[in-house]
């Protein structure tokens, strides 16, 4: 088996295991946001937090101790656009509101029957595709050239060995530094410490961050033929699975492309497994309007913003990257503006989705 077919099955395993663990936690940013907020019920988004904290941890691990480069991922360059990232995530967080989930959110449920889920997952990947390479692409590469900047300090470790500390320690202090931040939050709260269903289902994702960066940057770094190091991410992976699925023969499987096909496995097993398995559609053309406009708005956001609630949530903060932190800002204030305020999304009477209740 060469590097690629080996990166390809290892994409595949995440899938299968992040879809299972999506489908029995309800993990998704924003649940967690509005169960918080809305309903003041935080266990969510201390998973959420405690998947970050292990993420940030086991990835800055591995770059430590030169298993990957973390450098060659699509977060750490020393050109991008921080107006446009932080505008993406403003479109993304609307419009994971709109659509009552994120694309991971709804290719898990998409698993277990959810119909409506189709169609989001179906238009993020349009949207994005059309964003990346499509109508759309123009204006965002115009955008990108109008506000782009070259930065000699690309993350908090690079930061740090701006000011002294150099190699191993600056990632080690950085990453013990955030991680503790997000560890303390997650366990402060006395029902979540109650919850060990919700606490491993953190720590395994947080763990699947980190076996994407090792896959991708480790096992696939052939000389001749090195494959793009990434992890956990949605919005481009969805778009090339669609692609995919309509020009297979003449493109090539990918580890995002595995790893699309591996959640929306994880997950129709996992249905099948626990009885969860039933066929649900949309309430009304108004439902259908929303969740179609909300997947629009997540794929070319997510398109701007170089990836979504999971791909800079997870993935991109797990590098600790300036850029990513930006894009993460702007899809909380994006997911905030959709749930509180002027410009707050209603919700329609039948229309909200039913979460999986959090493992205890």
């Amino acid at each position: 088996m060469d590097s690629n077919h080996l990166v390809v099955l290892v994409g595949l395993i995440i899938g299968l295991i992040y879809g299972g663990i999506g489908l029995t936690s309800g993990f998704c940013l924003m649940s967690s946001l509005r169960g918080w907020w809305a309903k003041g019920d935080a266990r969510l988004v201390r998973t959420y937090a405690l998947a970050i904290a292990v993420a940030v941890a086991a990835s800055q691990a591995l770059a430590a101790y030169g298993v990957v480069d973390l450098g060659k991922s699509i977060y750490l360059q020393p050109t991008f656009s921080g107006p446009l990232m932080f505008f993406g995530g403003l479109l993304f967080g609307y419009g994971m509101v709109m659509a009552n989930g994120c694309p991971s959110r709804a290719l898990i449920l998409l698993g277990r029957g959810n119909l409506r889920s189709f169609v989001v997952i179906v238009l993020v990947g349009i949207s994005a595709q059309m964003t990346l390479k499509g109508l759309i692409a123009p204006m965002r590469i115009a955008a990108l050239q109008v506000s782009q900047s070259t930065v000699t300090v690309t993350s908090l470790p690079a930061w740090l060995s701006s000011v002294g500390l150099h190699g191993a320690p600056a990632r080690i202090v950085a990453a013990a530094a955030i991680g503790a931040a997000f560890l303390v939050f997650a366990f402060a709260h006395p029902p979540f410490r109650r919850a060990p269903g919700q606490i491993g289902a953190g720590i395994m994702i947080g763990l699947l961050v980190a076996a994407g960066w090792f896959a991708t940057g480790y096992l696939g770094a052939d000389e001749f033929n090195p494959v793009p190091v990434t992890s956990l991410t949605f919005i481009a992976p969805i778009a090339d699975t669609l692609q995919y699925v309509m020009l297979s023969t003449g493109l090539t499987l990918n580890f995002g492309i595995a790893t699309v096909a591996g959640v929306f496995a994880g997950s129709v097993a996992t249905a099948l497994v626990t009885g969860r398995l039933h066929l649900e559609g949309f309430n009304s053309p108004r439902h259908m309007l929303r969740s179609a406009g909300g997947a629009v708005l997540m794929g070319a956001g997510g398109a701007m913003a170089l990836g979504c609630s999971v791909g800079q949530g997870l993935t991109g903060l797990s590098t600790l990257a300036l850029g990513s932190f930006i894009a993460v800002a702007g899809i909380l204030a994006g997911t905030a503006a959709g749930l509180r305020g002027a410009l707050r999304v209603r919700p329609l009477a039948s229309a909200l989705e039913p979460q999986s209740s959090p493992s205890a």
